[in-house]
């Protein structure tokens, strides 16, 4: 449905465009009108009644006025007494210039048919004088050249005689006491008509203090005059006072000043006659004839009003009872082009604060308001709650300086503004922003719910009054609705209950929550949080042991291989200071304070540097709705249904979203390796980074995958790249061999050979290359000259232990074509018996291609063959013993286990049995202490046997 914005139908006042509103009203001072200095939209009578919309309140009180002048009756005496901003000011500036008769009826809007009414043809001029207790002082007399004036009495003969006029009442003024009922009636009847207006007399009385006089008289004798005045005024039937006195205490000031109004009121009170305050209604004629110049379509306006009636009738659940009427047409076409909810809040609920001017206030507010909406080209066809442009500093200003402190926040952070909750979530939802349903809303329950106090039995705007400050015709309504839900669960102001909302200084379980995650610090919260998370999402897989945020000290150096997760405040960048790889490079290099050997069994995982923060921060949330819900639970924290079931929901979520954000963080997989250059020996250490997919899965599945496609681990290895590696690094001219383990061993310790992921996967590899004679062949040691039980192309179970040999193919070859030489010279008749070598075998006693078998029976040339060596007796049984220094004992026994031990529990079926005997003398012997500890120590222990002797 497209309706016509409303700046293409309502044109603002030229002050109100060009943001000068507020200045203007300001000069809204009927002194400055007396004194002729006004802005001429107040100084002149013509102007000021066609932007004056004549209330019931105020025909009444012009038409008693005229006829009082008119010696046809009307009150003497009217008291204006009504709440702050109520529209006194106006009212006293009409009454001013409907006495001065400066300008003819037929030039003032409405003036002409007060004057018919009151049955008055021509309205005489009247004298006028106004007592402005503000600019008056009583301490500081005035001086006119002629006369010099320091009571109101003074003041008020002064300007409705001059000399002549002062001189009745200037024994009075001098001596300042009251000059009495008589003197005032006399000086009221020669300078009739008049008119006497006086603005904050409380003002003026309370600077009296009680038995001290001033120029200006006493407090007591202020009050005579006041009595004196009113009872003179009944007596001159062409004289009128207008009056203005603070409806509330508050406004009344000091205690004096209660007093004085209290005083004041009561003498007043005697003859007055009350003037109407302004009515909801008669404000939006007021409002729009000062703020708008005119309605340029009346037929558009018409059309605009009665879509969004209609709408309301179509939408009658979701609504306030009062749209279903029909006289909510003509509100609407009243109040056009201000929707009326916005009247009725500023009205019912922002008149209610002390300091808010019940009319000024909302006309400079919204003047504030349109000039903003009119800058910024608003498009509604209404300006509504939801259009209150809260994100301008001006208009927010003028807003929060009615409200107690600390609304300021709330505006910025939830209501409205660039860095609002309510612009992130329109950022982030297209359907939401598109219509600004977050931002309206949160405006609505601001208007509606700011002025409420946490002393209030009901609080808030409901639901139905939210979706009418916002929802336009041809909308759908549960666009509103899901954006409240949302900003119930990000906004930290925003309370809900009972199906109304509203925004307070004190923050919600939100903001509860915020402040509590102050509470946790890294290393003692954060962190151990952080290292389960990680722990539980890691499975070992491929690793035989994952180490989350772990010392150098606690991570073995052994030959399995190692995942090492590097705490957070070791972040990984790309670019800048690198804190993951100092931390890294600390823990391979190091274990504890002892050199690492098996550096190559280290691959470690670091936490992406952009990401730590907001990783601590989700985990601070986290903790925090933790301890509500617990705190809930155990009751130390008063939560009711609705907060527990928030509390819950908001445990539930930062929960997920801290499993999200563990991925999303500890995405960088870290590998150190080193290049062996000819001749140049080895480079620094360098560091390859490689990212893991948040999004994948399995963490250790992806972990493993990335480290496959880039070689940081080898699961499967080709007989060629070991026998390449051989050749490059372990066989030499004059060693044609290299031990099998020592060569595993090696690949576990240098970063510039290859990783694999365990010594199967290296047995596997050997005994897939020694099916071939391209790659190496394998012994069972070597002993004077001679391979033990040697295998060359053929296949053969590998058994890994120290005695195993890889021969280079050249030298497996040349030894074959030795064993051929040396059984060819054993075969001729004139060489001596030699005794056989044993033949090359395979592991399974096969003979060898190349290698002929002894036969049995006689040897060449018919001689017994010679007698075959007895087998040699395996050895089954080790036995060795080693004295230890007992300063170095730690390190010494290290180092026994990693070379001795290991190589027999690496060995299937050995058995090791390892017995330690300590011995210790002290000349002096023991004391108590340390035998109590070293027994204490020896049973936890679980020694076979210690105890403490005595030399014998």
């Amino acid at each position: 449905m497209n309706l016509k914005p409303w700046r293409e139908i309502a044109v603002p006042h030229e002050d109100v465009l060009k943001g000068t509103f507020a200045q203007a009203e300001f000069a809204a001072d009927i002194s400055r009108v007396h004194a002729g200095t006004a802005t001429p939209e107040y100084q002149d009578p013509a102007l000021f009644f066609q932007r004056t919309f004549i209330t019931e309140g105020m025909r009444l009180l012009l038409d008693s006025v005229v006829k009082r002048l008119s010696g046809r009756g009307g009150d003497p005496v009217i008291q204006l007494q009504t709440a702050f901003g109520g529209g006194k000011t106006h009212t006293m500036l009409a009454v001013y210039h409907l006495a001065s008769a400066k300008a003819p009826a037929s030039d003032m809007p409405g003036v002409s048919a007060i004057l018919d009414a009151a049955g008055v043809a021509e309205l005489p001029h009247a004298r006028i004088a106004v007592l402005d207790g503000i600019k008056s002082s009583p301490n500081q007399p005035v001086d006119h050249n002629v006369v010099t004036v320091r009571t109101l009495w003074g003041d008020l003969a002064w300007q409705l005689g001059g000399a002549e006029g002062y001189a009745l009442v200037a024994d009075a003024d001098a001596s300042g006491t009251s000059p009495g009922k008589a003197v005032l009636e006399t000086l009221l009847a020669r300078y009739a008509p008049c008119v006497i207006l006086i603005d904050e007399l409380v003002a003026y009385v309370r600077q009296f203090e009680e038995g001290k006089a001033l120029t200006g008289g006493t407090f007591d004798s202020n009050l005579s005059f006041i009595q004196a005045l009113t009872e003179a005024l009944k007596a001159v039937p062409t004289a009128v006072l207008l009056a203005s006195l603070p409806e509330s205490d508050k406004e009344a000031g000091s205690q004096r000043g209660v007093k004085a109004l209290a005083a004041l009121a009561h003498y007043f009170g005697r003859v007055q006659a009350l003037w109407k305050p302004v009515a909801t209604e008669e404000a939006f004629e007021i409002v729009r004839r000062r703020l708008f110049s005119q309605i340029g379509d009346r037929l558009a306006a018409e059309s605009v009003c009665r879509a969004f009636a209609d709408y309301y009738v179509a939408h009658k659940d979701d609504l306030p009872r009062e749209t279903q009427e029909g006289r909510y047409y003509e509100r609407l076409l009243h109040a056009y082009p201000i929707h009326p909810e916005v009247f009725d809040r500023l009205y019912e609920d922002w008149s209610s604060l002390d300091n808010f001017q019940r009319t000024r206030g909302v006309l400079k507010l919204m003047a504030k308001v349109i000039h903003r909406l009119w800058k910024d080209d608003n498009k509604d066809p209404l300006i509504m709650p939801g259009s209150l442009p809260v994100y301008d500093a001006d208009t927010r200003n003028d807003i929060i300086y009615y409200l107690p402190q600390g609304w300021d926040p709330v505006l910025e952070r939830d209501v409205d503004g660039e860095r609002a909750e309510t612009t992130g979530i329109e950022n982030q939802d297209t359907r939401l922003g598109s219509v600004q349903a977050c931002r309206r809303t949160a405006r609505a329950i601001f208007l509606g719910s700011a002025p409420s106090t946490a002393n209030q039995v009901v609080r808030g705007l409901e639901l139905e009054r939210v979706v009418l400050g916002v929802a336009i015709p041809g909308q759908q309504l549960g666009v509103y609705k899901d954006a409240l839900r949302r900003l119930g669960d990000r906004l930290h102001y925003l309370n809900s209950g009972g199906n109304r909302f509203w925004f307070d200084t004190r923050p919600n379980l939100r903001r509860e929550m915020e402040d509590r995650k102050r509470r946790f610090q890294d290393k003692e919260d954060v962190f151990p949080a952080i290292q389960d998370r990680v722990r539980k999402s890691l499975a070992t897989g491929m690793f035989t042991g994952i180490h989350v945020f772990t010392g150098s000290g606690d991570v073995p150096d052994d030959w399995a291989l190692r995942l090492v997760v590097l705490a957070p405040d070791a972040g990984f960048s790309r670019s800048g200071t690198n804190l993951a790889v100092d931390r890294a490079n600390e823990i391979l290099k190091n274990r504890g304070e002892a050199p690492r050997q098996k550096q190559n069994r280290l691959i470690f995982m670091a936490a992406d540097y952009d990401n730590v923060s907001r990783l601590r921060d989700q985990v601070r949330s986290m903790l925090a709705w933790q301890s509500i819900v617990s705190d809930g639970r155990e009751g130390k924290l008063n939560l009711d249904g609705i907060q527990t079931k928030q509390a819950q929901k908001g445990l539930d979520d930062a929960n997920d979203a801290l499993r999200r954000m563990v991925r999303e963080t500890y995405k960088w997989l870290l590998a150190p390796v080193q290049e062996a250059r000819p001749g140049k020996g080895l480079s620094d250490v360098q560091w390859e980074h490689f990212p893991l997919n948040p999004g994948a899965a399995n963490a250790s599945q992806e972990i493993e995958r990335v480290m496959r496609e880039n070689e940081l681990l080898i699961t499967e290895w080709a007989p060629i790249h070991l026998a390449t590696m051989l050749r490059q690094w372990f066989w030499k001219e004059d060693q044609p061999e290299a031990n099998a383990l020592d060569v595993w061993q090696k690949t576990c310790q240098y970063l510039y050979l290859p990783r694999l992921k365990d010594d199967q996967v290296f047995q596997l590899t050997v005994g897939a290359g020694v099916e071939s004679q391209d790659f190496f062949a394998v012994a069972q040691g070597k002993a004077d000259g001679r391979y033990l039980g040697i295998v060359y192309g053929k296949r053969s179970t590998i058994i890994m232990d120290a005695s195993l040999l890889l021969i280079a193919p050249p030298a497996a070859l040349a030894y074959a074509e030795k064993l051929r030489d040396e059984e060819e010279a054993a075969r001729k008749p004139e060489s001596p018996p030699i005794p056989g070598p044993g033949g090359l075998t395979t592991g399974t006693g096969s003979p060898a291609p190349w290698v002929e078998e002894p036969k049995p029976g006689n040897g060449p040339g018919g001689t017994p063959p010679a007698p075959t060596p007895p087998a040699a007796t395996p050895k089954r049984r080790f036995f060795g013993s080693i004295d230890l220094d007992p300063t170095l004992a730690k390190k010494q026994f290290a180092d026994i286990v990693d070379e001795v031990v290991q190589q027999f529990t690496a060995k299937h079926g050995v058995k090791v049995r390892i017995s330690i005997e300590l011995e210790a003398e002290a000349p002096v012997g023991f004391d108590d202490g340390v035998q109590r500890a070293v027994n204490e120590n020896c049973k936890v222990l679980r020694f076979n046997s210690a105890e403490f002797e005595s030399e014998q």
